[in-house]
């Protein structure tokens, strides 16, 4: 396997950072808007989000969450051993607010798919956006298209991208793994 680092370092932070201010220019002050991280890997970016935030905007309270898609994927029964549900965590209202979904990687967008039904369960949003920090804009299998985006990756389907996080990999990086 080949390595390629796409993105880690300063420029890691950075483009969070970024994504903060565009969300900023689109929400304001998050007064109508929330945060929910998509498990199990995007509630790390949605909490890193919701921290720069609240660094940008002392005063605004911003909501933040966690949700699990488990058994609204469309392959949950097509699996040979059974998938282990995360936990679902939102302590807010999301009925008529503005959600961002937040993910670490887009590529097909059945992820994506399966949080909105995860979602509405919650309540009926006003408006839903996605922000992911790396898009494969290739391979999609639904017509799913991200509002913001950290970085984009021309990517073929026996690639693998893989991000990790200093929480739980020990560094932020964001590597395109290729057979050789």
């Amino acid at each position: 396997m080949q390595n390629l680092t796409l993105l880690d370092g300063p420029k890691f932070q950075i483009t969070i950072q970024r994504l903060c201010r565009q969300l900023i220019e689109n929400h304001n002050d998050f007064a109508n808007s929330v945060i929910l991280g998509i498990q199990p890997r995007g509630p790390f970016l949605a909490k890193r989000i919701a921290t720069e935030l609240k660094n940008i905007l002392p005063g605004a309270a911003i909501f933040s969450g966690d949700l699990d898609i488990t058994f609204f994927r469309d392959d949950f029964r097509r699996r040979e051993s059974p998938l282990v549900p995360n936990q679902t965590r939102i302590d807010f209202i999301i009925e008529n607010k503005k959600v961002i979904l937040v993910d670490d990687v887009l590529w097909t967008g059945r992820t994506i798919r399966a949080a909105m039904d995860a979602m509405l369960a919650f309540g009926r949003p006003q408006k839903v956006e996605l922000l992911v920090l790396v898009d494969r804009r290739y391979s999609r299998h639904l017509p799913i298209e991200p509002d913001y985006i950290g970085i984009q990756v021309d990517s073929v389907a026996s690639q693998k991208v893989i991000v990790s996080w200093k929480e739980a990999d020990e560094a932020d990086q964001v590597v395109l793994l290729s057979e050789k």
